[in-house]
């Protein structure tokens, strides 16, 4: 018997345009490779795109220049890093016997304090970035805010969320990490100053890397060295801990070649943390 035509013609339907099904295509999205008439392909590096995915493609947040995504809303991780420097500083003032001036004497500032010789000998090494979050007193609170208030927002502009965060941890961690290598081992240090001095070294990389005149920042300059070596019970280490660790975190991400960028920059903050472990690892030895 002969193959009936109707029969065969019911296996080989053609595609249909997933926006016009009356119209039958051969040609697909290279994205979602939904089915496209010639009416909704839209030209593509290589193949044709369906109109959403056109759409989606221009609806895309244009990168920064060293990486990342502009965010919508600018300053957020700023905003929240600053509330949650707020926010410990209130539940130790609250929970102190001492109150808002001796919030020192709360529980929570006894666990989260840097104290070298304690990280040491109990290996409470959530110390270098809790105490990262403490204050002594408001006045060292106000004074770190005021400071993050400045130079956040410019630096999280230009570098993108994550790795301005990254530039804050790492500032915070050097600064922790000079104060137990090389500060006395039964001191007490805690504040966001390491972060703080780290963000400065960042705008001082981005100053030389962008040929931005540095001249404006000379006052801040002389403040901070002033403040740093003058005022009594100030970690001079802590502050240049921060501020050689947040400038060479800024470089790396700064300076890593175009071509994987990314990879570059994860090896490069990466490296700088080992570097800050090995230092750890080192001193804990020597004072256990």
């Amino acid at each position: 018997m002969n193959p009936q035509p109707a029969a065969a013609n019911e296996w080989n339907i053609s595609p249909r345009c997933y926006r016009h099904p009356d119209r039958e295509t051969a040609v697909s999205c290279v994205r979602c490779e939904r089915p496209i008439c010639p009416d909704c392909l839209r030209s593509a590096p290589v193949g044709f795109q369906c109109p959403d995915c056109v759409a989606k493609g221009a609806a895309r947040a244009p990168t920064l220049p060293y990486g990342g995504q502009i965010a919508e809303r600018a300053g957020l991780v700023t905003l929240v890093l600053g509330a949650l420097n707020v926010a410990v500083f209130v539940i130790t003032a609250v929970t102190s016997p001492g109150g808002v001036q001796h919030n020192y004497a709360s529980r929570l500032f006894s666990r989260l304090v840097l104290s070298p010789i304690i990280v040491a000998e109990h290996q409470e090494y959530w110390r270098f970035l809790g105490s990262a979050f403490l204050h002594f007193g408001l006045v060292h609170l106000v004074l770190n805010m005021v400071s993050l208030a400045l130079l956040g927002p410019p630096l999280e502009r230009l570098f993108g969320a994550a790795r301005y965060t990254a530039i804050y941890l790492v500032g915070a961690l050097g600064g922790a990490v000079a104060v137990f290598v090389f500060g006395n081992p039964i001191n007490n240090v805690a504040g966001a100053s390491g972060a703080i001095v780290g963000l400065f070294g960042a705008l001082i990389v981005v100053c030389r890397k962008l040929g931005l005149d540095m001249r404006a920042l000379l006052p801040t300059i002389v403040i901070n060295i002033y403040i740093t070596f003058r005022i009594p019970d100030i970690s001079w280490l802590g502050h240049l801990g921060g501020l050689v660790a947040g400038g060479l975190c800024a470089a790396v991400l700064m300076y890593a070649p175009k071509a994987q960028r990314l990879q570059y920059q994860i090896l490069g903050v990466g490296l700088i943390l080992g570097v800050l472990a090995a230092l750890t690892v080192y001193r804990a030895g020597v004072l256990r």
